[in-house]
């Protein structure tokens, strides 16, 4: 087990190097060259391969082997930093966009190999919330090393070499994939031979109606659908704009990068890992709906802050407490959430399940992705205050829906089969 979830976390952790370059580096950057929060807003759009990454998902489940497209779009990602160490963003702004696309591309892909093997890796309740542990707490370490780690070294060596070290991070990785023996699992080795034999069954399941109709099928993923299509929105509002808010009242770049990039980022680390324990002692049903609840009250302080327009160090310190809490609930429900997910994958048929979780996975992506793409505009058309009310709206609605799930919905068949130790 111990070799799954190292194999799983570094995967994932080169996975979140993309998302923290344009999640908390990008924003931090084009804000101090005095780009408006919309503009800013609209850099999401680099994401979109991520939105589309169901299209191909088929082609990954089916093609070649986990291992072959894991090193190839590793290998990818350091070539595509290697191109980034030499263009300057001041005079290459479209160049630097087009990079970043590239990556996001390369990393889409590489997240359906690396679930299809958590999918056939992972087994029981137990190794399932330590997978998805893994997963989280690895992505969300690559976010921090990316977003908060990369803004001192910016600062120091420039934007050619903290691609040039980027680029040695990805071809360390591309050699220790290449070597590791948990792909020559034997179970994993079955599922792909099986799946090439039945020549029929994958000609079916690559027809775009047959695909759907197989989804869909599988038993809780309409609710599924509908909850990782929601319960990120007033949360991504909220982790989206609150350090923009810092930023023009209160904190220097700097300031931010440290407190938001790596002291709230560990925070939203540790309560992805207390996530994996806790579902090792109740059910998700049981957790989900109290975790929730207390995202909604968190929201609420942290709205109230932002009627403190003068800076000044308990502000700042209560800024950094909002954060904290705000990333530690956010890590917590994320990790409840991707278990929530692969729960439901393995109720399908072993030919669509990586299609089926990459499948719920964009969804998950798609609903972060088109919200952050809007926030900025709410905020410059209605102002902070106005805007985060709206964000706590849809907490609390999230909140309602998970709620009832757990009484009347696919929650609820989670509490009657995994009841509290």
């Amino acid at each position: 087990m111990n070799d799954k979830l190292v194999f799983l976390g570094l995967l994932y952790f080169v996975q979140g190097i993309p998302y923290g370059l344009q999640s908390s580096l990008l924003p931090v950057y084009l804000r101090g060259a005095g780009h408006s929060l919309t503009r800013i807003g609209f850099t999401k759009i680099l994401y979109f391969p991520w939105v589309l990454k169901v299209f191909w998902a088929p082609l990954v489940d089916r093609v070649g082997t986990k291992r072959r497209w894991l090193v190839g779009t590793v290998t990818g990602l350091a070539l595509t930093c290697l191109t980034s160490a030499a263009l300057a963003p001041e005079a290459h702004m479209w160049g630097v966009a087009g990079t970043l696309l590239a990556m996001n591309s390369l990393a889409s892909v590489q997240d359906i190999a690396v679930d299809g093997a958590a999918v056939g890796l992972l087994k029981g309740r137990g190794e399932l919330g330590l997978g998805n542990t893994a997963q989280v707490v690895g992505y969300k370490a690559g976010s921090v090393f990316a977003g908060g780690g990369l803004l001192a070294v910016i600062d120091v060596a420039g934007w050619s070499w903290m691609f040039a070290l980027l680029m040695f991070v990805y071809v360390g990785v591309a050699l220790f994939v290449w070597g590791a023996p948990v792909l020559d699992d034997e179970t994993l080795r079955g599922q792909q031979a099986d799946s090439s034999r039945r020549g029929e069954q994958a000609t079916d399941a690559v027809r775009p109606w047959t695909v759907w109709r197989k989804l869909l099928a599988v038993p809780g993923t309409p609710w599924t659908v509908l909850y990782v299509l929601t319960y990120k929105l007033g949360e991504q509002g909220a982790v989206t704009m609150f350090p923009l808010f810092l930023l023009d009242h209160h904190m220097t770049a700097r300031e931010l990068g440290f407190w938001n990039g790596v002291i709230a980022m560990g925070f939203s680390i540790c309560g992805s890992s207390l996530g994996g324990l806790l579902l090792a002692q109740f059910s998700i049903g049981h957790l989900m709906r109290r975790v929730f609840v207390l995202r909604t009250v968190s929201m609420v302080f942290q709205s109230s802050l932002l009627t403190v327009l003068e800076p000044s160090p308990l502000m700042k310190g209560m800024a950094v407490l909002s954060m904290s809490v705000q990333h530690f609930l956010g890590g917590l429900i994320t990790t409840l959430t991707f278990t929530t997910m692969m729960h439901c994958t393995q109720r399908a048929e072993q030919s669509i399940q990586a299609t089926h979780y990459s499948f719920l996975a964009t969804l998950e992506v798609l609903g972060k992705l088109m919200f952050s793409a809007l926030a900025g505009g709410v905020v410059d058309w209605f102002g902070f205050q106005v805007a985060f009310l709206f964000f706590l709206t849809l907490s609390a609605g999230t909140a309602l829906h998970v709620w009832t799930a757990t009484f009347t919905g696919a929650l609820r068949e989670h509490q009657l089969k995994e009841p509290p130790k």
